[in-house]
């Protein structure tokens, strides 16, 4: 018999036993992923939140808010049968000047200050290398764990991120299994001594260790995106639940931008129903599942929705008023010289969404020259994520913010050569409009010509080979960098979206490469190059 049975909407499952067994259990699952150092408010773009805007009520999340929303549920949860767990699906690091500033410290402190029982280990845990991740397990109050990393050769972490927990809850026994994306090396810098093992071998072994241990109600809580936890789902039995991250993904039952309901199901190899949760990211949201086990360990039950921290949640003062104590230092970040320039880089919106700009090159550079040890051989960066220029003199941690405010990451891919040409189509199709969506890049040269219709623009594209351009080969696949807005189809790239082969999205702050970047130099010198030409 299906380990659920569910109504036509699939948007809860509801048991069709004749008479509901006495000893049912119920447990509420409340979680978070990916919140990224979003510990101030967000505004609709995921960035932080300004002070007009959250009077405004235009704000989102923020570690207050959900300190609110986890107390608020808590004190709804009384009474016999009222378990709940709170958890985090990782990728807690990386994202604002509060990482920037306190690294682990902040999310630790405040991840303990809610009262979090459990959190996986995403891959920008690895962002600063073991000795961040070390750092923070030695701050935080409840374990963090994951089954699917070989530590041994790691001496700042053997021994301290266990596979499986088991926490009782109204005197029965859940336990937890992790795993953490396999590519995570690729992602991040976990290091020589960290080795990434199979996830769904792992997750086998450690269901199977529970399992031998009475434990019949077992959570999985992953890293490792949505796609991959339908893998793992079809591919593992024992597992109940799956509450997931990395993949930035809202599952919803009314939300319009969902990418699916709250929760997804996918048969494990038992032909039982797995249900699969996600709560998009940022500190936006907090998922809220209930779920019922019949005594013998099946769920019967499983229904729920991710609640939106938005104006009508009130921040808690305490928390709120910590985070403003913690954010007056990082004026100083934002003052920070990080650079000279020996004249303006010229970000004029008329310009650098019209032709090649100073501004549009130097990004473009900066991020190809991130990530080329990687095989990386083209950048497009979209002329109206260029927000502001920089005059000449020093460069401060502020100006290149204020450059690239969006909080977007690096996102790499590998696309054919003749997807590359479909991408730099869609970037000159809206010219005439000022559109933001002109392509600005490095490794490559393009030409394009007004007087022809829209996708017939585009002629004389090159790529870098070595020290000299060459012309693109249409069925290649090359190696490409962008920023994770236009990954997603955003200022109509649909092609990196629907063709982009081997992604990934979630790479550095494009405002910290590009900064990195000039910090490199020994003084930068704005120019263009003739890398885009119009014909």
């Amino acid at each position: 018999m299906s380990k659920f049975l569910f109504s036509a909407t699939a948007l809860a499952m509801t048991t069709a036993l004749s008479g509901a067994a006495m000893a049912d259990y119920t447990l509420t699952i409340l979680h978070t992923n990916d919140v990224h150092s979003r510990i101030e408010s967000i505004n609709k773009y995921d960035s932080t939140c300004d002070a007009e805007s959250e009077t405004e009520g235009k704000c989102f999340g923020g570690v207050a808010r959900i300190k609110t929303k986890i107390d608020e549920r808590r004190d709804e949860l009384t009474g016999e049968g009222a378990n709940f767990v709170v958890v985090d699906a990782g990728d807690q690091f990386q994202g604002s000047l509060f990482y920037t500033t306190y690294k682990g410290a902040a999310a630790a402190d405040f991840m303990n200050g809610i009262g979090y029982d459990v959190m996986a280990v995403g891959n920008h845990e690895f962002d600063d290398g073991p000795k961040a991740l070390a750092g923070f397990l030695d701050k935080v109050t409840f374990p963090v764990i994951s089954g699917n990393l070989d530590l041994d050769q790691e001496p700042l972490l053997k021994g301290r991120i266990p596979g499986t927990l088991v926490l009782e809850r109204g005197g029965e026994k859940i336990g937890f299994v992790s795993s953490l994306a396999e590519d995570t090396a690729e992602t991040s810098s976990p290091g020589a001594g960290v080795t990434f093992l199979n996830s769904e071998e792992a997750l086998k072994a450690q269901v199977a260790e529970l399992e031998a241990a009475g434990v019949n109600k077992i959570i999985a809580l992953t890293h490792e995106g949505l796609s991959k936890d339908k893998m793992i789902a079809a591919a593992v039995p024992g597992i109940d639940i799956i509450v997931g991250g990395h993949s930035h993904t809202l599952l919803s039952n009314t939300q319009d931008r969902a990418e699916g309901p709250y929760p997804v199901l996918v048969k494990n190899p038992d032909g039982k129903d797995v249900p699969i949760v996600q709560a998009y990211a940022y500190s936006k949201y907090v998922g809220d599942l209930v779920v019922t086990w019949d005594d013998a360990g099946n769920v019967i039950e499983a229904v729920g929705e991710p609640i939106l921290l938005d104006a009508s949640v009130e921040p808690d003062e305490e928390f709120l008023a910590r985070v403003v104590e913690m954010a007056a230092p990082l004026d100083e970040i934002r003052n920070e010289v990080v650079a000279q320039s020996s004249g303006l880089i010229n970000a004029d919106r008329t310009v650098c969404r019209a032709q090649e700009c100073e501004m549009g090159t130097l990004v473009a550079d900066a991020m190809l020259a991130r990530v080329a040890p990687q095989g990386i051989q083209i950048a497009i960066q979209n002329g109206g994520g260029l927000r502001a220029s920089i005059d000449a003199g020093e460069v401060t941690m502020g100006e290149v913010l204020t450059v690239l405010p969006f909080q977007n990451t690096l996102s790499t891919f590998k696309l054919k050569g003749s997807d590359v040409i479909a991408a730099l189509e869609n970037g000159v199709s809206k010219i005439e409009e000022g559109a933001g969506r002109f392509p600005q890049v490095a490794g490559l040269k393009y030409s394009f010509s007004k007087a022809k219709p829209a996708g017939e623009r585009i002629s004389d594209v090159e790529v870098m080979d070595g020290d000299a351009y060459a012309p693109i080969d249409p069925d290649k696949v090359y190696g490409v960098v962008s920023n994770n807005y236009m990954r997603g189809g955003g200022d109509g790239y649909k092609v990196f979206a629907a063709a982009g082969m081997d992604a990934y999205d979630y790479g550095p702050d494009l405002a910290d490469v590009v900064a990195e970047y000039l910090a490199a130099k020994s003084g930068y010198t704005p120019y263009v190059d003739g890398r885009i030409t119009e014909k």
